[in-house]
């Protein structure tokens, strides 16, 4: 009896272990298009209840995404306290409108936000040409190098995140 009592008290004990409720935070936005700002100089994408931000000031935004072509060696973004990237969570669908106000729409409500704490934006700029070979706008192919996302709670990487194509017109 008394092994039988130590063998149900050896499984009750092993299976009961918590292992703290680990959660990998990730996101997906792939096939979402790049949306922006027209008073600032932010772009975005959005998937539901998501937002993935890249927030930069007018002077690196500029310089960033200017019209000549890269030619295979991407201008870089070094993230940091005025580079930013930011991923949100939200109580609801995520729009142009409630990213883009002048004053903030009060639904929905941010319930998680992860701030990018290092890495760079790579950004890779192609000329597009129209069906009459003119210059019709540029595509700048961004991708994420080696950023980690942190939160108060929790952080998760990319090595490498295609962001996507943010297209400007050449005109």
């Amino acid at each position: 009896m008394k092994n039988i009592f130590i063998l149900l008290l050896t499984i009750i004990t092993f299976s009961s272990c918590d292992d703290g409720d680990i959660t990998l935070e990730s996101f997906n936005f792939e096939g979402q298009t790049i949306q922006e700002c027209t008073d600032n100089t932010l772009i975005f994408k959005t998937k539901n209840d998501e937002l993935l931000l890249i927030s930069l000031p007018e002077s690196v935004f500029t310089t960033a995404f200017e019209g000549a072509p890269t030619n295979g060696t991407p201008r870089t973004v070094t993230i940091g306290e005025s580079n930013k990237i930011i991923y949100r969570k939200y109580t609801g669908t995520v729009s142009n409108l409630t990213v883009c106000s002048t004053i903030p729409v009060s639904s929905p409500t941010v319930v998680k936000e992860w701030n990018a704490t290092g890495g760079t934006i790579s950004i890779e700029t192609n000329e597009v040409y129209d069906t009459n070979n003119v210059l019709d706008k540029y595509s700048h192919n961004i991708t994420f190098l080696n950023v980690n996302f942190t939160s108060t709670d929790n952080s998760f990487s990319f090595v490498s995140y295609i962001f996507g194509d943010y297209e400007i017109d050449a005109n």
